[in-house]
């Protein structure tokens, strides 16, 4: 009833040739055997996964129900939806183990290579409650309340002291209920005891928040509040999620990971060692969008020999005539490399007056400033400086190896090379994505937590690898890996 090209079959295939040791060491070898073959059941996951399944009462429904689903179990029972819920959550690190298993295997079989990866990211919506959101700035604002009424009543500045000070002084009979009068010792030492709760309260905040986030929400500690591209309340309203990002070659995934960033050039860094890390080698070429470009990236492309094709934030906005009209810009502005000066567009020249280090950097970057000669009586003036002083001269900030590094991506992308990168990667990548939340519809998490969330994604991106290469097979296109371009 099968047929012989069903993808059940290349799936069952596929997956027969991964190493399960690692997944069946998480069971322990004492107590009572899993109910379903863990092999067999992360089959049906992967399967599942790929015919837009995700629920487990859903998948629990189509082992009973879907003859696919019961070819794929064979003689193994049929799961129920707590067995399939224990099995993700117990089995999270072994999941993301065959899942890069599974793109060193595409690899072996010329699926894939390490030439060139198309990076891209999207904001997906957690299962937190959207009403549960807890800002930095607010929690700053409170504690910062907090220690002062401290001090005025105990004239103590730690939160170490407020608790041993509390410990000591705790009156030995506390009155409580109906009827009881309480002692202005009892009541002073409630004051004190309420404000060190609260205290205890936004440090715990704070740390949960980190130094890099400015919200989190109170039901799923690890989502951040951001804005969706996918907005289905229609009111442009900040809701918590996580930061996907996804590597693509060949048209496979074949990286995944989770993050709490609300913008992506903070994460390429990190997702490009930890692909290093589980393919046990590096990508030559990364070609990822204008929302990746820093310096920092930059720096550590080129510290790790590779091939930047990033596109610059400027790129599209530099071709336009209001940008070229800004005066202002040190890129509308004449440089003179060999006395190192920028001249504006009234003639007045720009001398290098200090140089500093740049504090957001992770690198030894240098800024060099400029300053302007005389900027009293120019005509232009409102249009080139905007700062409020009127006798502060124009100043400009600079980053030379920005510069630099920025010439050098962009001579990349501009090349034949460049441009053929460019638009394989809006086909595989943002294709990518595409498939994903309007064929396979997931568009929001299941589950809360950051691990329950990259379990779901793995398993996701298991199912859509196995898809591709069913289709790929279909369509005759295997080992292929970049996108022929229609010429005609």
């Amino acid at each position: 009833m099968i047929p012989e090209n069903a993808s059940v079959r290349l799936t069952d295939a596929q997956l027969e040739e991964l190493d399960y040791r690692r997944l069946y060491k998480a069971y322990s070898s004492k107590g009572r055997n899993p109910v379903t073959d863990p092999r067999v059941l992360f089959k049906v996951l992967a399967f599942a996964n790929q015919n837009h399944i995700y629920g487990t009462r859903q998948i629990e429904e189509a082992c009973r129900k879907h003859i696919d689903f019961i070819w794929l179990l064979g003689d193994e029972p049929v799961p129920d939806h707590s067995t399939i819920a224990r099995f993700k959550q117990r089995c999270a690190e072994e999941i993301e183990d065959l899942f890069y298993q599974y793109t060193r295997q595409l690899e072996k079989q010329g699926e894939t290579d390490h030439e060139v990866v198309f990076v891209d990211g999207t904001k997906l919506e957690s299962r937190a409650g959207r009403y549960t959101f807890c800002w930095r700035g607010t929690v700053e604002k409170n504690l910062s309340k907090t220690k002062e009424t401290v001090y005025k009543l105990t004239g103590l500045k730690t939160l170490g002291g407020l608790t041993r000070r509390q410990a000591k002084t705790k009156p030995v009979n506390l009155s409580s209920g109906k009827g009881n009068h309480k002692t202005q010792e009892q009541r002073d030492w409630e004051q004190l005891e309420t404000l060190r709760e609260r205290w205890e309260q936004y440090v715990e905040a704070l740390k949960i928040m980190g130094p890099d986030r400015n919200s989190y929400s109170k039901t799923d500690p690890d989502a951040t509040f951001m804005r969706m591209k996918d907005d289905r309340m229609k009111n442009g309203q900040l809701k918590p999620g996580y930061n996907v990002q996804i590597s693509v070659n060949s048209e496979y995934i074949t990286g995944i990971e989770v993050f709490s960033n609300r913008t992506d050039y903070g994460t390429l860094e990190p997702f490009l060692r930890q692909l290093e890390k589980k393919h046990k080698k590096k990508y030559k070429k990364v070609t990822a969008d204008a929302g990746y470009e820093s310096l920092d990236n930059y720096l550590f492309l080129e510290e790790n020999n590779q091939l930047s094709f990033i596109k610059p934030q400027n790129y599209d906005q530099a071709k336009t005539k209001k940008y070229r009209s800004q005066i202002g810009r040190m890129e509308n502005m004449t440089y003179d490399e060999a006395i190192d000066t920028y001249t504006c567009a009234m003639g007045k020249t720009l001398s290098l007056f200090r140089e500093s280090k740049d504090k957001y950097s992770k690198h030894d970057v240098t800024v060099s400033h400029y300053r302007c000669e005389d900027c009293s009586g120019c005509l232009r003036r409102s249009e080139c400086c905007k700062a409020s002083d009127p006798n502060k001269p124009k100043e400009l900030r600079v980053r030379k190896q920005y510069k630099e590094m920025r010439a050098i991506s962009e001579a990349n992308i501009t090349s034949e090379e460049g441009i053929y990168l460019r638009i394989c990667r809006s086909i595989q990548v943002e294709g990518a994505f595409g498939l994903l939340k309007n064929d396979f519809g997931f568009r929001r998490f299941l589950t809360r937590g950051k691990k329950n969330v990259r379990t779901e994604l793995f398993l996701l991106a298991m199912g859509f690898n196995l898809k591709k290469l069913w289709k790929k097979r279909e369509d005759g296109r295997m080992q292929t890996h970049l996108s022929v371009l229609n010429t005609a």
